[in-house]
């Protein structure tokens, strides 16, 4: 299970798991995700952190939960590996939408 990972995103930063879809064709071909050499855009949320520190010393929370399924940013999100799965860490101002 995704949530059992042992990886707490700090500050804003919200860890994601990135949904790749296969492409269908015009001619009903489907190309599994490895022939799109395009970075997802969609991904799961996996883990948040606790929110952005303003200069007050406020925490202000994250706006995304655990769960949501979010639309990023191309190349905001920052690539980990976590045993042997492949995560995305973004900022909250990377994330532009929650989906569904």
């Amino acid at each position: 299970m995704a949530n059992s990972i042992k990886v707490k995103p700090l500050g804003d930063r919200v860890l994601i798991e990135p949904i790749t879809e296969a492409e269908k064709t015009k001619a009903g071909i489907y190309l599994p995700d490895t022939a799109s050499k395009e970075r997802p855009e969609q991904g799961k949320v996996i883990a948040v952190g606790d929110g952005k520190t303003l200069d007050s010393g406020k925490v202000v929370a994250v706006k995304v939960k655990v769960g949501q399924k979010v639309l990023f940013t191309k190349y905001g999100p920052n690539e980990i590996k976590v045993e042997g799965k492949e995560y995305l860490i973004a900022r909250e101002e990377d994330i532009l939408a929650i989906i569904g």
